[in-house]
């Protein structure tokens, strides 16, 4: 398998952001028609790590944070073709170096990927609330 190469990015283009959402289906939940929204969702993010096979975006967390108590991660995206070979757990556990181990990480999983997350060490939380 080719190298895959992980980094904070500070410089992540719309157009690559809506086109790792469509390869990783999480475009299903997802406003990318809205290219207002999917701009400000990349410019105010807190945190975006990525990570990349010879210069192509394969996958992505974005998150926010207050680096002090919690790091929600909005958005947990990975190329279908390069799921199951650790790649969302890497691109989650340097998201969470950088925002402070000592926060507690959080994010809602898609309908899809419930069964990942227990897998990857993370525990299903059962009073979250939405408006």
């Amino acid at each position: 398998m080719p190298e895959i190469h992980y980094e904070q990015s500070t410089d992540l283009s719309v157009d690559d952001y809506i086109d790792i959402l469509k390869r990783s289906t999480l475009a299903e939940r997802r406003p990318i028609d809205q290219l207002e929204l999917m701009r400000k969702a990349v410019t105010e993010a807190d945190v975006i790590v990525t990570a990349r096979i010879d210069n192509t975006l394969v996958g992505i967390a974005r998150s926010l944070t207050d680096y002090s108590a919690c790091v929600y991660v909005a958005d947990l995206a990975v190329d279908e073709a390069f799921q199951g070979r650790g790649m969302g757990k890497q691109l989650l556990d340097l998201t969470h170096e950088i925002c402070g181990l000592h926060t507690k990480m959080i994010l809602l999983a898609a309908p899809k990927a419930e069964t990942y997350y227990p897998h990857i060490g993370m525990t299903q939380h059962h009073s979250c609330w939405i408006r």
